[in-house]
């Protein structure tokens, strides 16, 4: 696996997920990305990381005594200073969700919510700085910001990351790539920020969104929806096709295939499953092929 030498300052560096159901995401994501689920460590509330071939590539959790899990997935954004940029994000009027701590020697971590209602992390690296790379297989490939409130969120993260951000324009709808400063006018993108709005059947509050890279699109699908009672559906909601156990391999290949299309000039098609109940609640998996890449997100 390449390693990245350094994560920028703004940039992605960790994923975590918090579920009701620890054994259920433990199984589901080892059939699904191949991952290693590590012993959960009770120094710190049970939280474990999944690994492939031995390199950390996301954590998770359980729910607390006093708080139930939300199921649902948390992007880390590296900064050298997390105590000062959660009292900015603060001052610009986000929310702290969890001050700025230190993890042992791994790092400072900072939980918070900004002005348009989507929770995000803070991480200052100690002796970890996070995952090894990016747009590996079974490694994210993107980070989207699904909001009802796009402007705001741009200059909300513009000023607190220091991102550059570029608009993609199709008709009535704007798609908002960001990458890191550091990177300049040139550098690669690693996510973007749209209108959740424009696409049916997403939550109504904003949130990010996970992309991992798979290597065959359909063999993900069938991986993920094997036995499971989960829904296909592409970008904007075309396709939507229940994918449960009356449904069949073979159909199951032909609602995948219909429901990849391309999304503003990115030439971005995904394909979104949603387990029902008693499958990991709340959670999403999202299968985006990027240029002809394919992935998945859960």
């Amino acid at each position: 696996m390449p390693e990245r030498d350094a994560i920028a300052i703004g940039a992605p560096c960790w994923i975590d997920l918090w579920t009701s159901d620890v054994e259920a995401a433990r199984r589901f994501y080892a059939e699904l990305f191949g991952w290693v689920a590590e012993e959960a460590n009770p120094d710190f509330g049970g939280y474990f990381m999944f690994t492939q071939q031995g390199h950390p590539v996301a954590g998770a959790m359980g729910s607390m005594p006093d708080r139930p899990a939300s199921n649902t997935w948390k992007v880390y954004f590296a900064t050298d200073d997390a105590a000062a940029v959660l009292d900015a994000a603060r001052s610009d009027g986000a929310e702290s969700e969890l001050a700025a701590f230190p993890v042992g020697d791994l790092g400072v971590q900072a939980g918070l919510v900004d002005p348009t209602g989507a929770a995000f992390g803070l991480w200052q690296a100690g002796s970890f700085s996070g995952f090894p790379a990016t747009g590996e297989p079974g490694l994210p490939s993107w980070f989207e910001l699904q909001t009802p409130d796009c402007k705001r969120a741009v200059a909300f993260y513009r000023a607190l990351l220091g991102w550059q951000t570029t608009d993609a324009v199709d008709g009535d709808t704007t798609y908002t790539t960001i990458r890191p400063d550091a990177h300049g006018a040139h550098g690669a993108d690693f996510g973007g920020i749209t209108d959740a709005s424009s696409e049916p059947g997403t939550p109504e509050t904003a949130h990010w969104v996970v992309y991992w890279r798979v290597g065959d699109m359909d063999a993900a699908l069938r991986r993920a929806t094997a036995g499971r009672r989960i829904c296909a559906r592409g970008a904007h909601g075309q396709s939507v096709r229940d994918l449960g156990d009356s449904c069949r391999s073979g159909r199951r290949r032909g609602a995948a295939a219909r429901a990849r299309h391309d999304l503003t000039s990115l030439h971005h098609a995904r394909v979104e499953l949603r387990p029902g109940r008693g499958i990991l609640p709340g959670a999403v998996v999202t299968g985006c092929a990027r240029t002809g890449a394919p992935t998945v997100t859960p």
